[in-house]
């Protein structure tokens, strides 16, 4: 089963490239989904690495969070499911 891992607090000039290359060292990525403003469609900082193998994620995850990135000290955990808010 995959892991869904949150990457966070990531530098505006950070590309889905980048992420994947920092993740695939733990091991094989299957996806990665940087989130952008549906408005201006610029970065919002945050986004999601789908990760093939549990062990390969959580050693990710481990040498990742806190882990200077483009200047940023990244947060990276695993992903909670999403809520469903009502919509106004």
């Amino acid at each position: 089963m995959s892991k869904n891992i949150y990457v966070g607090n990531m530098a505006w000039s950070t590309t889905e490239a980048d992420i994947r290359t920092a993740f695939e060292a733990y091991g094989e990525v299957s996806s990665v989904k940087l989130i952008e403003d549906r408005e201006t469609g610029r970065p919002r900082g945050f986004g999601f690495v789908e990760m093939n193998n549990d062990t390969d994620a959580m050693s990710a995850i481990d040498a990742l969070n806190g882990n200077n990135f483009d200047g940023r000290a990244l947060t990276v955990n695993e992903a909670k499911p999403r809520v469903e808010r009502p919509r106004w």
